[in-house]
């Protein structure tokens, strides 16, 4: 049989008050004709009854509600997306907030759809998380609360972003094969125009400038974030005459793939070549033999900065073209 759910009139029978009273309290009115004695039985009453407020109620009366929203591009395809709503959700649970979380499949009118459907309910604010960290157009629905980008920014740098620091990843990657000895280093980029791509190869030559380490033009290479280009490139690296000491690839994708080449020309890593991969896909790098090296994206801080971002500014102005960019993590494994 079912509970019958406790109403603010059983909780004034319980402790002799009208029902008005019990609202005063328990939505913070202010009311000089209660004591404090009323309201902590109120309170008491609120806790042995099992009374739970209503949340929508209380938001369309108060303007706001204790909801903050999450939109993401594609939740289906990259499961980084994941860790980001698990950092938003561990920090909004810890601030006593619930995160309702949308995903729009890349859609314009499903984007515009759920926004609206946000105002609608008044969200506190809204965290927009792509899978890929790129530039996005800002529509107008992008305004209809206050919104928070992630992995991402905005073309007309019109709304703040929290994205990694790809320059300092690439950097921390190269410098640790430096720091190993090894000197002639060649790197597996993923498409030239990825914002990944582009930080992580300046951060490469950065670390090999800051060493007085030749970059080398043909040691630079351009994949399309796959094992089979990883595995092309390699070969090609692997079979030349002068071929280097160890691979910088990009993602560990692309590492699967120099593994699957080093593999296939009877090459040993790391005493042969040695390779260092990069978003620490776990279920890759912590497999292959030997496991790989690889630097990890700040994915799970990132979403908890979005909701430290949208509770601690809320009444504040917010900088349009303010970006906070998180640091990545070195994770040591075997492959080098």
């Amino acid at each position: 049989m079912a509970t019958k759910k406790v109403s603010m009139a059983d909780v004034a029978k319980k402790i002799g008050v009208s029902r008005a009273t019990v609202s005063y309290v328990i939505n913070n009115i202010p009311n000089s004709n209660i004591s404090d004695a009323t309201r902590k039985k109120v309170w008491e009453a609120v806790e042995e009854l099992g009374y739970r407020t209503n949340a929508f109620a209380k938001c369309l009366r108060g303007g706001k509600s204790d909801v903050l929203g999450f939109i993401t591009d594609n939740i289906s395809d990259m499961p980084f997306i994941v860790d980001i709503i698990k950092g938003a959700q561990d920090e909004a649970l810890a601030n006593n907030k619930l995160l309702l979380v949308m995903d729009v499949q890349s859609d314009p009118q499903t984007e515009e759809k759920i926004f609206s459907m946000m105002d609608q309910w008044q969200v506190r604010g809204v965290i927009y998380a792509t899978t890929l960290h790129r530039s996005i157009e800002t529509g107008n629905c992008f305004f209809y609360n206050k919104t928070i980008l992630v992995d991402c920014f905005s073309t007309k740098r019109d709304l703040p972003s929290i994205v990694p620091n790809e320059i300092q990843g690439g950097y921390i990657a190269t410098k640790e094969l430096i720091k190993h000895g090894y000197k002639k280093i060649a790197l597996i980029n993923g498409p030239a125009s990825h914002e990944a791509s582009i930080g992580r190869l300046e951060g490469f030559k950065m670390a090999l400038n800051e060493s007085n380490l030749t970059i080398n033009p043909q040691w630079i290479k351009y994949g399309d974030w796959w094992q089979e280009s990883g595995y092309d490139h390699a070969l090609d690296l692997l079979y030349a005459d002068n071929p280097p000491e160890a691979i910088f690839c990009a993602n560990d994708w692309m590492a699967m793939g120099v593994y699957d080449a080093a593999k296939k020309i009877q090459f040993n890593i790391p005493n042969d070549v040695a390779v260092i991969g990069f978003d620490n896909r776990q279920m890759i790098a912590n497999h292959m033999h030997p496991a790989l090296t690889t630097v990890a994206l700040p994915y799970y801080e990132m979403g908890k900065e979005a909701i430290r971002m949208l509770l601690l500014n809320e009444e504040q102005q917010e900088i349009k073209n303010f970006q906070k960019k998180l640091d990545c993590t070195l994770v040591l494994r075997q492959s080098i």
